[in-house]
């Protein structure tokens, strides 16, 4: 649950310097004209939207797995398996790292009432996840010099996720000070990862036939997702659009593993995900 403690920390950390800021802002323009003055009042608009986000995944573990052992079996790499047949394998951690991709859409905006929207946001993110495996092997060969040679290691898998998201979000705006207005959303994302399958396999050659063919060596996901979402932000009324400001929360509501009973995932129980996004909109 590292994931969810960052982000939350982020979130209140940056709403915090929001309401800081935009105050003494709304104080130097208060005698300022109003722009825009029936712009909230129009049935429906359109705009874009930009934003920096951080990707990572939440998981449940299976119970006591840091004891739980592995046979060689379950690592894909062939010649590992076939030199180290008599190896156990321990998960003694498995954490997400976030990474810094980009999301880029297309917001449109239908007005339900004087404070309220509805809001669909086709968008596209880039993004990707590294998950960090340190692992404990045992070797017991009694026939050889060798035994019970102990070794730590640490493996690093990425999934480089392109998402087609639907957000569809209920928006509460809060009254106009001047060319300033606050508000809160929530509501669910719809989305679909076209890219994360493409690396998970790779080409090994059989040790005993030196035949070539490929095994998966990742953790694998499924596509489809659907997500909760909360946030806030600003709207900021200037000349000719809108501008925002907006800090948002995504959890995956879906187990997405895709299970191959392997080494990187039979530790793991459930996989949802999990989305911290900055947004700029221009509306």
């Amino acid at each position: 649950m590292k994931f969810n403690l960052t982000s939350i920390k982020r979130l209140v950390l940056l709403v915090g310097v929001m309401f800081v800021i935009i105050p003494q802002s709304l104080m130097a323009q208060k005698q300022k004209p109003q722009n825009l003055r029936t712009y909230d009042n129009e049935p429906y608009h359109f705009g874009f939207i930009i934003a920096y986000n951080n990707m990572s995944y939440a998981f449940k573990y299976i119970d006591n797995y840091q004891m739980t052992p592995h046979t060689a079996s379950e690592y894909p790499n062939t010649a590992e398996s076939y030199f180290n047949a008599d190896a156990i394998y321990y998960a003694t951690s498995i954490e997400s790292d976030q990474i810094p991709g980009f999301t880029v859409g297309i917001v449109g905006n239908l007005r339900l009432g004087k404070y309220f929207d509805l809001r669909l946001i086709p968008s596209l993110s880039f993004g990707t996840r590294n998950i960090s495996y340190n692992f404990y092997r045992t070797i017991d060969k009694t026939d050889t010099e060798v035994i019970n040679q102990d070794l730590y290691f640490t493996k690093n898998k990425s999934i480089f996720s392109t998402f087609i998201e639907f957000p569809l979000q209920v928006k509460y705006r809060s009254k106009r000070l001047n060319n300033v207005a606050a508000y809160l959303i929530a509501g669910t994302n719809f989305k679909i990862d076209l890219a994360s399958q493409k690396k998970s396999q790779i080409e090994v050659n059989d040790p005993i036939t030196g035949e070539q063919h490929s095994v998966t060596d990742n953790i694998r996901v499924k596509r489809g997702d659907i997500a909760a979402e909360i946030g806030a932000g600003f709207d900021f009324y200037t000349s000719y659009f809108k501008f925002g400001v907006e800090v948002k929360m995504s959890y995956g509501l879906l187990n997405i593993l895709d299970s191959q009973n392997l080494i990187y995932d039979s530790s793991i129980k459930s996989l949802q995900n999990r989305t911290f996004q900055v947004s700029l909109t221009f509306e």
